[in-house]
């Protein structure tokens, strides 16, 4: 397709095609890395990216785990204040180089393209040496293991400020269609992974809403880092805005 004669509104719908088909092959490779087979839309990227948004117009220190192909990341960007400071991570070496491409091309980032930085890592691995005002978390961590879970929590934890905001979503549903059609072991661990995420929102949670435009909807967690240490949370049953 020629962007020479193709409208902006041809070049999004192409954009996002090519991008729908990366996701679909990059989770076939590796699920636990790649939880959904869709970018996440654009009232979903919203979502996340509210709290950057409500600290406007104070510079801040933002980090994005699991990006993708960059959908969130798109969001992200416009709504940084001068002197802000994006980490942009991602564990896939080729969503790696998407996002890199998609840094380098921005028309918001001519001036300054060094605000933004993309870095092939897990986020436990992740050493950039600042904390950060808000994480937005794009990772699958209803793919991951229960102890998996609580070291990613654990580390959001870590690398956030006292009072800084953590977001990110789960697709609704996820637990009636595991206990439908996954193995009863699997069915075990996506429960168990919701018990240590409750436990983290029974403690830290701020805010939760739902998504239903979002193709899968989801349902968007806002939890803030406290600014005394608290103890670990407990697992237990999930509160009832959590899993359904």
């Amino acid at each position: 397709m020629d962007d020479q004669t193709t409208t902006p509104y041809e070049r999004v719908l192409a954009r996002r095609h090519a991008e729908g088909w990366t996701f679909l092959l990059e989770a076939a490779r590796d699920p636990r890395t790649t939880g959904a087979v869709a970018p996440s839309g654009k009232a979903l990227a919203r979502a996340l990216t509210d709290p950057v948004r409500a600290r406007a117009p104070r510079p801040l220190a933002v980090l994005e785990a699991g990006a993708g192909t960059g959908a969130v990341t798109r969001a992200l960007i416009p709504r940084l204040a001068p002197g802000s400071r994006l980490d942009v991570v991602d564990a896939n070496p080729r969503f790696a180089a998407r996002l890199r491409h998609l840094v380098r091309t921005h028309p918001r980032l001519a001036g300054s393209p060094e605000q933004v930085r993309v870095h092939q890592s897990l986020v436990e691995d992740l050493d950039t040496g600042r904390r950060y005002d808000v994480i937005v978390s794009g990772l699958p961590l209803t793919n991951f293991t229960p102890r998996q879970a609580e070291t990613v929590m654990d580390r959001y934890l870590e690398l956030l400020h006292p009072g800084g905001t953590l977001t990110y979503f789960a697709y609704l549903g996820t637990r009636h269609a595991r206990a439908l059609f996954a193995t009863r072991a699997e069915a075990r661990r996506h429960r168990a992974v919701e018990e240590v995420m409750a436990g983290y929102q029974r403690r830290y949670a701020t805010g939760c809403r739902t998504v239903r435009t979002n193709l899968p909807p989801a349902r968007v967690w806002q939890l803030r880092r406290p600014a005394r240490s608290l103890p670990a949370p407990r697992t237990g049953p999930a509160p009832a805005e959590a899993g359904r």
